[in-house]
C-alpha cells in the first residue's frame, strides 16, 4: 500500500505543480499581450505609462514565481521521498529525545525552509520592489525584521508545539479533538493581542490627527454603530509605498489602521469609503465566517491525522521508514497542499464574494464613486494589472478583477 501511496503522492505533486507553472505562464503571456493599451473603463483615469508598468510589475513577479515553484517542488520531495526528513530524525533522535526531539525536528525543517526562501524574499524586496519605486526598506531593516520574526517565532512557536506534542502523547486516540481545540483558543488569544503587544514591534501605529479625514471617518462609525479602541496611521511608508487600510483585533480590542501612504495619497471622502468597505467585511460577518471556516477545516485536518498517524503506508509511501506524532505531523502538513490545491479556486471565490458585498455595503453608506476613485487611485500606485487572466485570476484572486469590480460600483453609481 505504500508503494501506491507513494505513486499517488507523485501524481498530487505533479498536478500541483504543473498547474501552478501552467496558471503563472498564463498570467504572464495574458498580461503581456495586453501591456499596449489601457482597458477601455481606465483609458480616462490611468495613463498608458502607468498601465505599462503595473503590466511589467505582474510580469517580474510572476516570473519569480516560477522559480520559487520549481524549488518549492524540489524542495518538498527532498525532505520526503529524498530522505531529508528521514536524515533530520536519525540526526536528533541520537542526540535527544522526548519532547526536545519533537521541538528540534520541527524547528530544523522550518529553519531549511526559511533559509531556502531566504534569497528570493531578498531580491524580491531589493530587486524587484526597488525596480518600479516601491521599495523603501534598507538591508538593516529587512535583518532587524527577520530577527524579530524569528525570536518571536521562537517565544511564541516553542510553547505551542510543546503543547500541540503533549496533547498528542497523553489524549488517547482523540488528542486530535484536544489539540484542535487548544490551536483554536490560541488564535483566538492571538487575534485579541495582536494589535496591542505584536504590531508594535514592527510598527509605529499614531493616533490619527485632527482634521476632515478623522471627522468623516467618526460620523461614518457613529452612523455604522461600530465602537474601535482607536483610529491609528501605521508607519507603512519605512518599507514600501503600498498604501492598504484595515481593521485589526478582535471584541473590544478593535483597531481601525491606516497606511500613512494611503492617507497621503487620498482625499477624505475616498479614504472614508475605503474605510466602509473595511467596516462591510465585519457587518456582512466575513470575519466571523472566515474563523468558523478555518476552525471547521482546522478540525478536518486533524482527524485525517489522527487516521494516519498509526499507519505505516502512510509513512513508508513519504519516504520515512519509522513512526512517531512529529514525523505524522510534520508529513501530514508537507504533504496536504499538493492534495488540497484543486480547492483553491473555491477559496478564491469565497474571498471574492466577500469583496463585493463589502464594496456594496461601502457604496450604499459613502457612495460608490466615492470608492470607486479610491480604488483606481490605489490600483495605480499599487501596480495591480488591469487585465488578469482570467483563469489565473480564478484561482489565485482574493478580490475581483479591477474591470470587474469597477463596473459594479459604476452601475451602483449610476
Amino acid at each position: 500500500m505504500s508503494a501506491d501511496f507513494t505513486l499517488l503522492f507523485l501524481a498530487a505533486c505533479a498536478l500541483t505543480f504543473a498547474g501552478r507553472l501552467w496558471l503563472t505562464l498564463r498570467q504572464i503571456r495574458h498580461v503581456a499581450t495586453h501591456r499596449g493599451a489601457v482597458p477601455a473603463g481606465f483609458a480616462e483615469r490611468i495613463s498608458l505609462a502607468a498601465h505599462q508598468k503595473a503590466a511589467d510589475y505582474t510580469v517580474d513577479r510572476n516570473r519569480l514565481a516560477i522559480l520559487t515553484t520549481l524549488v518549492d517542488a524540489a524542495l518538498l520531495l527532498a525532505f520526503t521521498l529524498g530522505g531529508g526528513l528521514a536524515w533530520l530524525h536519525e540526526f536528533w533522535a541520537a542526540r535527544v529525545d522526548g519532547l526536545v526531539y519533537g521541538l528540534a525536528l520541527i524547528f530544523s525543517v522550518m529553519a531549511i525552509g526559511a533559509a531556502v526562501d531566504l534569497p528570493f524574499a531578498i531580491y524580491r524586496q531589493f530587486v524587484i520592489e526597488a525596480r518600479y519605486g516601491f521599495n523603501r526598506m534598507t538591508l538593516a531593516l529587512f535583518f532587524a525584521d527577520l530577527l524579530k520574526h524569528t525570536l518571536l517565532g521562537i517565544v511564541i512557536g516553542a510553547p505551542v508545539i510543546l503543547a500541540v506534542l503533549w496533547l498528542m502523547a497523553v489524549m488517547g486516540s482523540a488528542w486530535w479533538f484536544w489539540v484542535w481545540l487548544f490551536w483554536s483558543a490560541f488564535n483566538l488569544l492571538i487575534l485579541f493581542v495582536y494589535p496591542t503587544w505584536i504590531a508594535p514591534l514592527f510598527n509605529k501605529f499614531s493616533p490619527l490627527a485632527d482634521g476632515e479625514t478623522k471627522s468623516r471617518i467618526e460620523a461614518l462609525l457613529s452612523r455604522c454603530g461600530f465602537r474601535s479602541s482607536g483610529l491609528f496611521v501605521m508607519d507603512g511608508s519605512k518599507r514600501s509605498s503600498h498604501g492598504n487600510a484595515y481593521f485589526t483585533g478582535f471584541g473590544n480590542n478593535k483597531r481601525i489602521v491606516f497606511f500613512d501612504t494611503l492617507i497621503e495619497r487620498l482625499a477624505p471622502p475616498e479614504v472614508e469609503a475605503v474605510l466602509a468597505h473595511e467596516l462591510g467585511h465585519f457587518r456582512r460577518r466575513h470575519v466571523l465566517k472566515r474563523i468558523v471556516l478555518m476552525f471547521a477545516a482546522s478540525l478536518g485536518f486533524l482527524w485525517l491525522l489522527g487516521q494516519l498517524i498509526d499507519a505505516p503506508w502512510f509513512y513508508a509511501g513519504l519516504g520515512v521508514p519509522v513512526q512517531s506524532t512529529v514525523l505524522a505531523l510534520i508529513l501530514f502538513f508537507l504533504a496536504v497542499p499538493v492534495f488540497t490545491f484543486p480547492f483553491t479556486p473555491v477559496l478564491s471565490w469565497i474571498s471574492r464574494r466577500h469583496e463585493f458585498e463589502a464594496d456594496a455595503y461601502a457604496a450604499a453608506r459613502t457612495g460608490a464613486a466615492a470608492l470607486g476613485r479610491a480604488l483606481v487611485k490605489l490600483y495605480e500606485d499599487n501596480a495591480t494589472t488591469l487585465t488578469p487572466d482570467p483563469l489565473h485570476s480564478l484561482f489565485y484572486d482574493s478580490h475581483p478583477p479591477a474591470a470587474v469590480r469597477i463596473a459594479r460600483l459604476q452601475a451602483a453609481a449610476r
